[in-house]
C-alpha cells in the first residue's frame, strides 16, 4: 500500500571500506534487505519492513542527479556528495561512495571518519508502494514469510554520516533520530479524529432531517 504520509524513514549501516585519501572518497552500503520492526497503528500490530533490492524496486535517480551526504541528516550540514550509487542485486544492497568536501566543517567530519571516530552511515528514504505479505504467507519472490511489508517501490533521498548509529536493542537498522513511528501515530490519531467528526456531522444531519420531517407531520396533523 502507498505511504500516504510521505514520511522520511531512516536506516543505518557502516562504512564498507577504507578512505581513499587521494580522492577523499569512501565506499558505503547504504541499504540492505535487513528487516526493521515497525508498528501499524491502523491494524494495531507489529510487522517487519523490508526494502526490496530486486530489479525495479529502488529508484536511484535522485541520488544520481543530486546525491548529497549530510551530517546527522541535517540539511544545513552538507559534507559532500554521494557518487556512483548502484543496486547490487547479487548482494541485495545499494552501494555508493561519499566524496567529502574541503570546507572547514566537512574537513572536521572527514578527519573523524579518517581516524575511525565516526563509523556510522544512515540513509533517508521514502516508500511509494508495499507488497503486504500476510502471516504465514510467502512473498511473490518466495524469499520472505509474513507478516511483513516489502517496499517494492522506494527511493533514497540522502545519506548521512551519523554520530549515533542504530541501537540493536530497538531493531536492526533503526536510527535513533527516526521519528517515523511518532509521525505515523499522529497521522493515525488525526484520521481517527476526522472519522469521529464526520460521524458526528452525519448524525447531526440525520437528527436535523428527522426533526424537520416530524415538524412537517405535525403541520399536516398526522
Amino acid at each position: 500500500m502507498p505511504n500516504k504520509n510521505n514520511n522520511v524513514l531512516y536506516r543505518d549501516l557502516r562504512f564498507e571500506g577504507a578512505v581513499d585519501q587521494e580522492t577523499r572518497t569512501v565506499p558505503i552500503s547504504f541499504s540492505s534487505e535487513a528487516a526493521v520492526r515497525r508498528f501499524d497503528w491502523a491494524r494495531g500490530e507489529y510487522y517487519n519492513e523490508i526494502l526490496g533490492h530486486e530489479d525495479g524496486n529502488v529508484d536511484l535517480s535522485r541520488l544520481q542527479d543530486m546525491g548529497v551526504c549530510l551530517f546527522n541528516h541535517d540539511r544545513d550540514k552538507v559534507i559532500g556528495a554521494i557518487i556512483e550509487p548502484v543496486l547490487d542485486t547479487a548482494e541485495r544492497k545499494c552501494k555508493a561512495k561519499i566524496r567529502f568536501d574541503s570546507d572547514d566543517f566537512a574537513e572536521r567530519i572527514y578527519q573523524k571518519v579518517l581516524s575511525g571516530t565516526l563509523k556510522g552511515i544512515s540513509v533517508g528514504y521514502g516508500i511509494s508502494s508495499f507488497e503486504d505479505v500476510k502471516p504465514g504467507a510467502k512473498s511473490t519472490c518466495g524469499r520472505f514469510t509474513g507478516p511483513c511489508k516489502i517496499a517494492r517501490s522506494w527511493m533514497p533521498y540522502e545519506a548521512s554520516v551519523v554520530s549515533i548509529p542504530a541501537d540493536a536493542a530497538v531493531g536492526v537498522g533503526r536510527s535513533l533520530v527516526d521519528d517515523t513511528e511518532l509521525a505515523e501515530f499522529r497521522a493515525y490519531k488525526e484520521a481517527q479524529k476526522q472519522q469521529a467528526e464526520q460521524k458526528r456531522a452525519a448524525e447531526a444531519a440525520r437528527m436535523a432531517n428527522l426533526k424537520r420531517e416530524l415538524g412537517i407531520m405535525e403541520m399536516e396533523g398526522v
